[in-house]
């Protein structure tokens, strides 16, 4: 199997992205003009991070450090615990200004009201594409911060995802198949409808997974459903069980797969699989660099 690392490409991005946060002085002036937010939703959390914003508050930072691993998440914002069982009175005494929600967590909603007014953006519903929606989160978002950086987030990302689909249109042509390990016998499948695959349509590679899926993924998949698509790269997108990795390498069922056998078998740097922009964008900078590094291999 092989690793793709993190590239130039996407710091450079990033940092384009966030360039008024590349000089202290502004940085720091930007911070004290914008409202104090919070959020319990990584999705926002990521796109108010990449944009400036001056977040207080968010929810199970140490984890979000591990699988969305970017945007930088500064040291002084505070830590709610559980998205979904968060500590109000931590909130309270981060004392946001305004609190961005989503559906995932709209159970929540009557308390947060009570601590600071409420503004909803949804990223993933049934039906929907979660890129568009990612799209007019982060608009609307910048428009509401007045941070000019959403829009110049949404325009990186589109110049970006063009350039990397001339890049990959001298590939194999081989399909793509985005997973995440649950253990050394099940995956959870990432189809059309889930971020991870609209970035793979916008790459212009096709998802080898054709079948339905809830919510953006399916799961559990037996890992004997790989035999059925041969010809796919796949995917594996941290984080995975700590032993999961080292099971599959001394599985003779695994190493007897065509993808194994004949190195189609990707790790890529964790990615947050219910992200915004900033994880479509990581994801395809990680992907780009991965299958470009093994076809001129």
């Amino acid at each position: 199997m092989t690793g793709a690392s993190t590239s130039l490409t996407r710091r450079q991005m990033l940092a384009a992205l966030t360039a008024g946060l590349a000089v202290p002085g502004r940085a720091h002036a930007a911070a004290s003009v914008s409202p104090r937010v919070a959020t319990l939703d990584w999705a926002l959390l990521e796109t108010l991070l990449a944009i400036g914003a001056n977040v207080v508050a968010g929810a199970e930072l140490r984890q979000f450090r591990q699988v969305a691993v970017e945007p930088h998440v500064p040291v002084g914002v505070t830590d709610l615990g559980l998205r979904g069982l968060p500590n109000f009175e931590a909130l309270h005494h981060a004392r946001p200004e305004l609190i961005f929600n989503s559906n995932f967590y709209a159970a929540n909603e009557p308390v947060l009201a009570r601590i600071a007014p409420v503004e909803t953006h949804s990223i993933y519903l049934p039906g929907t594409s979660p890129f568009a929606l990612a799209v007019e989160a982060t608009r609307a978002i910048g428009e509401r911060l007045e941070l000019s950086a959403g829009t110049a987030m949404i325009e990186a990302l589109a110049a970006q995802l063009d350039r990397q689909r001339r890049a990959l249109s001298s590939g194999d042509g081989r399909p793509v198949l985005p997973i995440n390990l649950g253990d050394a016998r099940h995956f959870r499948v990432f189809g059309s409808d889930s971020m991870f695959g609209e970035v793979l349509a916008r790459l212009g590679l096709a998802n080898a997974w054709t079948g339905p899926t809830a919510y953006t993924a399916t799961a559990p998949i037996g890992i004997e459903t790989l035999a059925t698509m041969p010809d796919a790269w796949g995917l594996l997108i941290p984080p995975h069980p700590a032993d999961a990795i080292g099971t599959l390498e001394t599985s003779a069922f695994w190493n007897a797969l065509p993808q194994v056998r004949e190195g189609r078998v990707l790790i890529l740097g964790p990615v947050n699989p219910y992200g915004a922009l900033p994880a479509a964008g990581r994801f395809a900078d990680l992907l780009t660099e991965g299958l470009t590094r093994a076809w001129n291999g």
